[in-house]
Parts: structure tokens; C-alpha cells; sequence
């Protein structure tokens, strides 16, 4: 076998290759010999049709099987042979592939580029810290009380807080558009989630009584029909109702799953959820320091083959979340270019720590990451059978585990400055909501 290797640009290669004619042959004439063997041809008993009938009739076919054969096997014997590690599947470019010529042919790829670690020492990570109060646990109770409010209707205007039933009808240009009529609509006033021209008409809004409000909605809407115009809604009022909290008793406790132990019971339960949140945040504060320190440190021409197949599991994840199911409705991929990348880079990054440091996976820790997950699930034991039962599922969490034993070992090397925070700074806990359309 004869081998060219051309750098062609960047992480692209090609690689000539060239295998004797009678290499060919020899394997062609092998096969067919086979093939005579039990062959079933009309006109002959089975296995005896004269080998110039069998070479008529399968000739060709053997001949592109057995071309088709020398080309993997050969390529696979060629790159281990010049020591490259290709990023995905070549490009063959055939040259000569003519019966009693010398097989020529030519594979494009691009090879994973060597990673030469930058050292750990020269990072600097903060290492968050925070506990959950009493305070804390107290305000997520009073947060949960407010998931399931109490309404009481009354007779008198809104106010904030009330949730108001109404009755809806928009205009735009004077004329009604679809989506802008509304039937014994909820909204809870002055909570923020509906558009502030609403929220401000529901303020002293009595009972029965309409009100007309004027929305300008802005040129990067969602709806093209209404970005950048401007459309009136007559609201009805017709029905208000005041808003309490529930007590705390055994119905409340058991609406959250708690069936024994009472109140402390659910504060128990509840303090190590937000344990768990409070951990899972300051982990991934600091692994995703690491993870920029990392990329940032280490530079990478990546493979195109491999950012290509990010970019699409990307767009698909989006696509999925968004509930789009038609091909065509997939996010541009120019919006995930540089994510793709950054992917692409820091596995080669993970990669080769776990290489050159000989990492292998802590069982300990993958049942502990095991647990963690079943832990969110009601039926946690039913979850862990299940898991254990799926050979990709754990896969994934050992995976998952060998990463952050990479991400550990950067840490232990790298200049660690801790800071103080609150439950509320780390997690985000009690941040309003976003407003919502109309």
C-alpha cells in the first residue's frame, strides 16, 4: 500500500492511497470462488455453474463490494499508520477504481488537533459560599403559601392582588383582530404579568364597569400583525376577587406531598430541597469559571465536522423546547456558531485532561449523582431502577461524573478566593417575573 499524506489547510488532510492491482484481484477472485460454491443459477444444480458464469454474473458486484471493503479497511490501516486521529468520516474521492488497475483513491478529513494544556496554576476562581437561614426557609414557605392563594369573591373595585375576571375585545385600525378578543380572562392585579396598559386600567376598576386602554406594541413583537402598531381593548370587569393566603395545617402540608411529621416535617423537607438548589448553584458557578478559564486559556482550531454536529443538536434542542416539529421551523444556525465551537473546544479540553491525568470515573460519585437526580422524582426508587437499568442513562451520569473529577482537578491547582453570599444573591430567589402579552 502506498500512502500520501497533504495538509490541505487547516485541520484538513488528504490522504492518497494507492493498493497493487493484484491485490484486487486476488480478493475478487476469492470471493466469486465463494460464490460458485452454492450459487443457484438456472440451468445448473446448485454449486456447479462454470466459473465464467459466475464471474459474468457477479463479477461486478464483487468487484465494487471488494473495492468498497479495501477502501475502509485501507483507510483505517492508513491513518493509523501516519498517526492521525480523524475528527469524523472522510470524503473519498475516487481515483482509479477501473478493474486489473491499481486501486487510487483519495480521503478528505479534518484530524482532531493536538490540545497542549495551558497550566492550571495561572487561573483564578471565586469560590462562593452561603447557607440557608431560618429567614430563608421562612420567606420559601410564605412563597409557597402564595402558589396556592385562597379567593374570596367581593363587591367592591380592584385593587392590587385581587384576581380579576374580565371579558376583552381588541381593535386594531378599528377593525377586530384574531387573538384580540378574550372570555372570562383571570389576571391577578398589579402582579406584573400582563402588560402595564392593562394593569393600570384594573386599578379601581369596579365591577361591571368598561375600560378603554391603548397598547403600542413594539416593532420586534412576536406577531407580525401587531409589531410596531398600535391597537384599543375595551375591558369589562365581572367579577373581582380578594386574595389571602392559606394556614399552614396538615391540608397545606399534605398538598406538598408531606403525609407524616406535620409542619416541621415539610420545613425539613423543604430546607434540604433549597440545600440541594444552593449546592447545584455554587457548583455550577464555579465549574463554569473553569469551564471559561479553560477556553480561554486554551485556544483550539476545531474541527468544522464536529461544530457542524453541535450546531444541529443545538437547533434541535431549541426546536423541541419551542414544540416545533417541522424541519423547516429549526432556529437559524448562525445563532449557534460560537456556542457549537465552544463545546466543540472545551470536550477537546475535558478530554485530554482526563487523558493525560489517567482520570477514572468514581463510582461513589455516580451513585451520589444518581441519588441526586432520583431525589427530584416521587417515585425515586421506581427512577433509580430505571436508571440503572439503562445502559446510556448511566452512561451519561458517568460521563457527567468524569467531567466534573476534570473540573475538580483544575480547581485543586488553581488560585481559590472565596466570597460570602445569601441564599437569595445565589439562586435568584423572589426576582419578579417578566411582564406578558395581553
Amino acid at each position: 500500500m502506498q500512502v500520501s499524506l497533504t495538509a490541505t489547510g487547516g485541520l484538513e488532510r488528504r490522504l492518497e492511497v494507492a493498493l497493487p492491482a493484484q491485490q484486487v484481484s486476488t480478493e475478487v477472485e476469492q470471493r466469486l470462488k465463494r460464490i460458485s460454491r452454492t450459487a443457484r443459477l438456472k440451468g445448473f444444480r446448485p454449486g456447479k455453474a462454470p466459473y465464467a458464469v459466475i464471474r459474468q454474473q457477479f463479477g461486478d458486484q464483487v468487484h465494487a463490494e471488494v473495492v468498497g471493503d479495501l477502501m475502509r479497511s485501507s483507510f483505517a490501516e492508513a491513518v493509523t499508520k501516519e498517526n492521525l486521529k480523524p475528527a469524523a468520516g472522510p470524503r473519498i474521492e475516487p481515483l482509479d477504481l477501473q478493474p486489473g488497475a491499481d486501486l487510487r483513491y483519495a480521503a478528505v478529513f479534518e484530524i482532531i488537533p493536538e490540545v497542549k494544556l495551558a497550566s492550571p496554576e495561572s487561573i483564578s476562581i471565586e469560590r462562593s459560599s452561603a447557607s440557608v437561614t431560618d429567614a430563608d426557609l421562612d420567606a420559601m414557605i410564605e412563597s409557597m403559601r402564595s402558589q396556592r392563594p385562597v379567593f374570596t369573591e367581593v363587591q367592591r373595585p380592584a385593587k392590587d392582588t385581587d384576581r380579576v375576571t374580565l371579558d376583552y375585545d381588541g381593535r386594531l385600525d378599528g377593525q377586530p383582530f384574531e387573538g384580540g378578543e378574550g372570555r372570562d380572562v383571570n389576571v391577578i392585579a398589579g402582579s406584573g404579568r400582563v402588560l402595564k396598559e392593562l394593569d393600570e386600567a384594573l386599578k379601581g376598576a369596579p365591577i361591571g364597569e368598561s375600560r378603554t386602554i391603548t397598547v403600542s406594541y413594539p416593532s420586534d413583537h412576536a406577531s407580525k400583525a401587531l409589531a410596531g402598531h398600535t391597537a384599543e381593548f375595551t375591558l369589562t370587569v365581572k367579577k373581582v376577587e380578594e386574595q389571602s393566603l392559606p394556614p399552614i395545617d396538615d391540608e397545606f402540608v399534605a398538598a406538598f406531598g408531606v403525609k407524616e411529621g406535620g409542619v416541621e416535617a415539610l420545613r425539613a423537607e423543604v430546607r434540604k430541597s433549597m440545600e440541594r438548589e444552593l449546592a447545584d448553584v455554587i457548583r455550577n458557578r464555579i465549574r463554569n469559571q473553569v469551564m471559561d478559564a479553560l477556553f480561554k486559556g486554551n485556544p483550539l482550531d476545531v474541527p468544522r465536522a464536529l461544530v457542524d454536529e453541535q450546531v444541529q443538536q443545538l437547533q434541535e434542542d431549541m426546536a423541541r423546547r419551542m414544540g416545533a416539529k417541522d424541519p423547516s421551523q429549526l432556529p437559524q444556525r448562525e445563532l449557534f456558531e460560537e456556542p457549537a465551537k465552544r463545546r466543540v473546544a472545551l470536550g477537546l479540553i475535558i478530554a485530554e485532561i482526563i487523558r493525560t491525568e489517567s482520570l477514572k470515573v468514581d463510582r461513589e460519585r455516580v451513585m451520589s449523582r444518581l441519588n441526586d437526580i432520583v431525589a427530584t422524582y416521587p417515585n425515586a426508587e421506581e427512577m433509580r431502577r430505571a436508571y440503572l437499568q439503562s445502559s446510556e442513562a448511566m452512561r451519561q451520569i458517568e460521563s457527567a461524573v468524569l467531567e466534573d473529577q476534570a473540573v475538580d482537578w483544575v480547581i485543586s491547582r488553581a488560585k481559590l478566593s472565596d466570597r460570602e453570599h445569601s441564599f437569595k444573591e445565589l439562586t435568584g430567589f423572589g426576582q419578579q417575573p417578566e411582564a406578558q402579552s395581553l
